[in-house]
């Protein structure tokens, strides 16, 4: 049987007790001490912790309401949105097909630009609850430049088994071949040309009309809208 130690006996005698007693009340009389000691740094201190726990709050509700107004802003933005021709032939690549995007969303679509290299002759998607998907591929030219049937035939092979898309649709600032139209037509891929990216970008005519796009089963998937 092991030997217990010392150290853990409980006192004997008088004065082995009334030294108990002595170190218990000097234990009691320091958590007293300390929680004394506490309590009136609490007392000194609470004020500013209170006055942080506010600041905290307020900064929470000013980034909340400022984020709800930036949202605000930009549907109204996008509401009254006009983009001229001059503006769109000035812009790059890129931002032309940002540009689309912009004008779809004025238009009521939960679109986003998708243009990168591999994208399968999608720049722009969209999705639209009563008019189903929509795959823009983006021509950025010069105000003379003509796009051929090659684009054409490039979105048809891959709007619908690349991307679930119910509309393609060829944009362009410049103008099509007579061959790309007739042939766009005929393979329900819809164009764009200059003459209609001004009713759509400068006049306002929302792209569904602009093409007489019918109505479609809604989707369950959908894209979330650019900030």
């Amino acid at each position: 049987m092991p030997r217990r130690s010392p150290w853990l006996r409980p006192p004997r005698g008088g004065k082995e007790q009334a030294a108990a007693a002595a170190v218990a009340c000097a234990a009691l009389w320091l958590l007293a001490k300390i929680a004394t000691a506490t309590w009136q740094a609490a007392v000194r201190v609470w004020p500013l912790l209170v006055l942080l726990a506010a600041l905290a709050l307020g900064h929470a509700a000013w980034q909340f309401l400022r984020a709800a107004r930036a949202r605000k802003m930009r549907a109204e933005t996008l509401a009254r949105l006009r983009i001229t021709l001059a503006q769109l032939d000035a812009m790059d690549d890129r931002a032309f097909e940002f540009a689309l995007r912009d004008l779809l969303l004025r238009d009521g679509w939960n679109a986003r630009q998708v243009g990168r290299q591999g994208d399968q002759a999608a720049d722009v998607i969209g999705e639209d609850r009563q008019r189903g998907r929509i795959v823009l591929q983006a021509k950025h030219t010069t105000v003379t430049g003509k796009v051929g049937s090659s684009a054409m035939y490039q979105v048809k092979g891959t709007a619908g088994p690349a991307h679930g898309a119910d509309t393609a649709v060829v944009v362009t600032n410049g103008s099509f071949t007579r061959d790309a139209k007739t042939w766009g037509e005929r393979h329900q891929v819809h164009w764009v040309d200059r003459d209609r990216l001004r009713q759509w970008a400068e006049h306002g005519t929302p792209l569904q009309d602009l093409l007489r796009l019918p109505n479609r089963p809604a989707r369950k998937t959908a894209f979330r809208r650019a900030a």
